[in-house]
């Protein structure tokens, strides 16, 4: 199966001229599409999910994409060796037209999934060392780390505060409490807390 794959940023961006550079070229290279995979969203987002991480799960040995260029797959460096080595693995081909990059079966292809897979994990453990420095600097520091206690709670009170006179005027107007916390945007538990705090 040979898939095209399209990826846009944002909906202002046309799909048409990546549809037509990969039409063009498989006219030259005498090959058919077989079935199109379009999608607007970022390439920063997590390519599992993704339509392209839907593709990825069901491509068989031999099957093809084609993409305009490299960066359709994804946005860093990273994420494409991912990708590609994922690739490799499921024995899938992968064209791009304007870098003229062939991901096949050859022995330079298996040269560069083995760098691909092995830059992927150096990364995800930089990433993971790097996380564990950070935290462990802000304990040292004193910082106290997770939700802070009483966050909720602390939260549901400045929400109202400097309210009372206007829920004050608001119920003796006759409103209920749920009408009073539909107009301040709050729950009507969040409200009922904060009158019982008022009132003792």
């Amino acid at each position: 199966m040979n898939y095209g794959y399209i990826r846009v940023s944002s909906d202002k961006q046309t799909v048409e001229n990546q549809r037509f550079e990969i039409n063009n070229f498989c006219a030259r290279e005498g090959m058919k599409i077989d079935g199109w995979i379009e999608e607007t969203i970022s390439g920063t987002k997590e390519y599992r999910k993704r339509a392209l991480g839907r593709l990825l799960r069901r491509v068989r040995k031999d099957d093809l994409i084609i993409c305009a260029e490299l960066s359709r797959l994804g946005r860093s460096l990273f994420m494409i060796m991912e990708i590609l080595n994922l690739c490799m693995g499921r024995e899938c081909r992968v064209w791009t037209i304007k870098d003229g990059f062939r991901l096949g079966d050859d022995i330079q292809c298996k040269v560069l999934a083995f760098a691909f897979g092995l830059s992927a994990e150096i990364e995800r453990n930089l990433i993971s060392q790097r996380t564990r420095e950070a935290l462990a600097r802000k304990k040292a520091e004193g910082v106290r780390l997770g939700r802070p206690k009483g966050t909720r709670n602390s939260q549901a009170k400045y929400k109202l505060s400097g309210r009372e006179a206007l829920i004050k005027r608001l119920m003796a107007q006759g409103c209920s409490q749920r009408s009073i916390a539909r107009r301040l945007n709050v729950d009507r538990g969040t409200l009922a807390r904060h009158l019982s705090r008022i009132h003792g």
